[in-house]
């Protein structure tokens, strides 16, 4: 059974930045697409970025030159650094592997205005 644990999240000013990272259990880690997505209160869970095995990066529009994912396959581990947050970015942020369908808990992030 896969397992993702991410970690990272908190309370950080409107402007600040926070590194949200996510480890991996298995040796599936450096084959699969891995994503974050993000959930608000009252909306529906929304894709955030996500990297190829190899490196290829695709973000949602309104992050854009403000976040940066990255792996790192030797430790099974995906990043997100998060800068110039704003209060629209409060959510609770998930790690997925999109091959495996798996879900991480969920971390916390919120901004205040």
């Amino acid at each position: 059974q896969a397992q993702l644990v991410e970690s990272g999240g908190g309370l950080v000013q409107a402007g600040g930045s926070l590194r949200l990272s996510c480890v991996a259990s298995g040796s599936w880690f450096a084959t699969d697409y891995m994503a974050w997505y993000r959930q608000a209160p009252g909306n529906h869970r929304e894709f955030v970025a996500s990297i190829s095995p190899d490196g290829d990066v695709r973000y949602l529009d309104s992050v854009k030159g403000r976040f940066t994912i990255s792996r790192d396959n030797a430790k099974n581990t995906v990043s997100v650094q998060m800068n110039s947050l704003k209060p629209e970015d409060t959510a609770i942020y998930y790690c997925r592997a999109l091959g495996l369908q798996y879900w991480g808990q969920g971390t916390q992030v919120t901004v205040s205005s």
